[in-house]
C-alpha cells in the first residue's frame, strides 16, 4: 500500500497483533475544551465515533461545536491491540483514524453531529479522502445503541439522494456498533494536535452538498452549493 498498492483491508489473521498495554500514555485534559478526554464522563452525556478521514482537521470541526463536553482521537474499526500511528497507517492493522466526540444532546443533537460528519468530508472515495490514500482515511460511524444506528443509516440513505442528484457516486461509509470495535486513543502529540500546530495540514474537505434539516426521522431536504477541492498534502 505504501508504495502505490490498492488498499486492501487485512483479515483478521493477516493484521498485525499489537499489545497488552499502550507505549504511552493519554493526556488528562482536552487543551480547548479543558474537560476529560478519557471517561467516565459526567451524567446525561453521550459518546459519538467518526471516521472521516485525517482525524487532526476532523477532531477540530467537532471540538468547535456547541454542546461538545471533549473530543479525542484514536483508531477504530481493526484488529490490532493499542496499535501506533505507523502500524495504522502500514495498513496491517484494519483500523480507521476516528474522533470519538463526548457531547451533551440538551445542546447539539447526535442528529445535527450526522449533518457535520456528513457534510465535512467526501464519503463516495472508499479508502481515501482527497490525496490521503489507505484504509485508515475510509469513512465509517460506530454506534452506541441502537437509535444512534437508526439515525445514521437514516441520514446515509438521505444524503445519498441528494449526493445522486448532485452528480456524485455511492456512499461507502460504513454504520457499525461501536461495542464490538474498540477505539484506541490515538499518541499524545495527536490531540488536539491543530490547537497545538494552528499551520498545521488539515485534510478536511467536504463535497460542498447540504443536508439541510438534520433529524432523526425526518432528514428534510438537501441542497448542492458547490464541490469542495480535494486537499494537496497528506499527513
Amino acid at each position: 500500500m505504501i508504495f502505490g498498492r490498492t488498499p486492501v483491508l487485512p483479515t483478521p489473521e493477516e493484521a498485525l497483533k499489537g499489545r497488552e498495554t499502550p507505549e504511552f500514555e493519554v493526556p488528562s485534559r482536552h487543551t480547548v475544551l479543558g474537560n476529560a478526554l478519557l471517561g467516565p464522563y459526567p451524567e446525561g452525556l453521550e459518546v459519538a465515533d467518526f471516521g472521516l478521514g485525517c482525524f487532526w482537521g476532523a477532531e477540530r470541526k467537532f471540538w468547535q461545536t456547541d454542546g461538545v463536553w471533549t473530543t479525542l482521537v484514536g483508531y477504530q474499526g481493526g484488529f490490532t491491540q493499542n496499535p501506533s500511528y505507523e502500524e495504522v497507517c502500514s495498513g496491517l492493522t484494519g483500523h480507521t483514524e476516528a474522533v470519538r466526540v463526548v457531547f451533551d444532546p440538551s445542546k447539539v443533537t447526535y442528529a445535527e453531529l450526522l449533518k457535520l460528519f456528513w457534510e465535512s468530508h467526501n464519503p463516495t472515495q472508499g479508502f481515501r479522502q482527497g490525496n490521503d490514500v489507505g484504509t485508515q482515511y475510509r469513512s465509517a460511524i460506530y454506534t452506541h445503541n441502537p437509535t444512534q444506528e437508526a439515525a445514521a443509516t437514516a441520514s446515509r440513505d438521505a444524503y445519498q439522494q441528494v449526493l445522486t442528484h448532485a452528480g456524485h457516486g455511492t456512499i461507502t461509509t460504513t454504520v457499525l456498533p461501536a461495542d464490538t470495535r474498540t477505539f484506541w486513543p490515538a499518541e499524545p502529540y495527536h490531540q488536539q494536535y491543530l490547537d497545538k500546530n494552528p499551520d498545521g495540514y488539515c485534510g478536511i474537505g467536504g463535497t460542498g452538498v447540504e443536508l439541510s434539516h438534520p433529524s432523526e426521522t425526518n432528514w428534510g431536504r438537501a441542497c448542492p452549493t458547490g464541490i469542495a477541492p480535494a486537499p494537496e498534502t497528506t499527513n
